[in-house]
């Protein structure tokens, strides 16, 4: 059984979380310059199996696509080219911020911590993917 990767991806930074093998738990992987995302995957794949990628699909409060839905849609097109063989699959990532910010405080961080984007956007990942997998063992 091949890890499960969730990317969070964005204009500027992308937030990445794996499962474990046995697709049981999500943590948190990186954040990475997004124009670089593809060959920071491409050298876990190397490393890794992977199965099935979940991006983050960016929709508004009425479902409708938000502003970076584009980018996204294009970078989905670019990792489909990437890794022919890697299901992809969209989960909708309305509110992995809010949820991300919490999960933040919950944990004690002071806020400057809570001000680093880049855990922030992993944190998300994270969600989107634990979501996921709770999702599938239903």
């Amino acid at each position: 059984m091949g890890r499960i990767i969730a990317i969070d991806y964005g204009k500027k930074r992308t937030g990445l979380a794996v499962s474990d093998p046995m697709q049981m738990i999500a943590g948190g992987l990186a954040t990475v310059v997004s124009h670089q995302v593809v060959d920071f995957l491409k050298q876990y794949v190397r490393d890794n199996p992977v199965e099935l990628f979940v991006v983050g699909e960016p929709r508004q409060m009425n479902y409708e696509f938000s502003e970076n839905a584009q980018r996204v849609l294009l970078f989905r097109k670019q990792l489909q080219k990437a890794f022919p063989d890697v299901a992809i699959c969209m989960a909708d990532e309305r509110f992995t911020s809010v949820l991300a910010h919490q999960a933040m405080i919950d944990g004690g961080l002071k806020k400057k911590q809570r001000q680093n984007k880049a855990l922030v956007d992993e944190l998300s990942a994270v969600i989107i993917l634990q979501s996921y997998l709770e999702t599938i063992r239903k």
